[in-house]
């Protein structure tokens, strides 16, 4: 690793846990990139103002991370206007729920386009300089639904379960160039897409976590900035998962 300042980009940066994992990168002296849609460009304004007045100097760059060309361009930009990403987090994701047998074709290939397909559009732009450059932070968001799976949720479910197939066998190629790759799988979290749940199936939600609550944004944060730390190098192909004890392996 050089000691020039690194630089990270966060897809899905906007969002109430990308927010929060901006917020902790920035801590930890990272120049920020946060990725957001063409579409969302006011909000994601209105988002960069609102950093901004709260002392985290986070840019901004638009991409469609479910397009390969627009992922390639979204990191061309970034490296046009600061340089090469150093550290990226694939956190970019979206839900389309329903039952198998109710689920349509653009349901299921939206999810995987945009959860899955992602993971590879992104990476595939900034693992090469990593390589050559010796040091490289690759974080995968994934979700405990990935793990134990979730009624109505096959598309989400296979997507982030095939995130953590993908951090184990780039880990491999990697490892030995100062790169490593890592999933961090959430389970709930308290975010604007929670809070949008019914109060009686929220309850039902906490009852079924040992520690009695939802996760916040920040604890998400927290252990995706623990392993971008170049201290966490011996820490390669790994599922952290942060839960509340909701579901437990090893």
């Amino acid at each position: 690793m050089t000691n020039k300042q690194t630089i990270a980009l966060v897809t899905g940066g906007i969002g109430g846990i990308g927010t929060e994992i901006c917020k902790a990168l920035c801590r930890q002296n990272h120049r920020v990139f946060a990725g957001y849609l063409g579409a969302e460009a006011d909000a994601a304004r209105d988002w960069q103002n609102q950093m901004l007045e709260d002392e985290y100097p986070v840019e901004i760059v638009a991409g469609d991370v479910s397009c390969f060309d627009s992922s390639s361009q979204m990191i061309a930009e970034v490296r046009e206007r600061l340089g090469d990403v150093d550290v990226l987090i694939n956190c970019a994701g979206i839900t389309r729920d329903a039952s198998l047998r109710k689920m349509q074709s653009q349901q299921w290939q939206d999810v995987i386009n945009t959860n899955l397909d992602s993971v590879f559009n992104v990476t595939r732009h900034v693992v090469d300089g990593m390589i050559e450059r010796g040091f490289g932070r690759v974080v995968n968001i994934s979700s405990v639904n990935g793990q134990k799976g979730q009624f109505g949720q096959t598309n989400y479910a296979a997507a982030k379960a095939g995130i953590h197939g993908f951090t184990m066998s780039l880990a491999q190629e990697v490892a030995r160039k100062g790169v490593t790759v890592n999933t961090v799988s959430p389970g709930y979290i308290d975010t604007a897409m929670t809070q949008a749940v019914a109060a009686d199936i929220r309850a039902q939600i906490v009852a079924r976590i040992p520690i009695g609550r939802m996760g916040e944004p920040a604890d998400i944060a927290n252990a995706v900035a623990f392993l971008c730390a170049e201290e966490s190098g011996y820490i390669t192909g790994a599922n952290i998962a942060v839960n509340g004890g909701m579901y437990m392996s090893y």
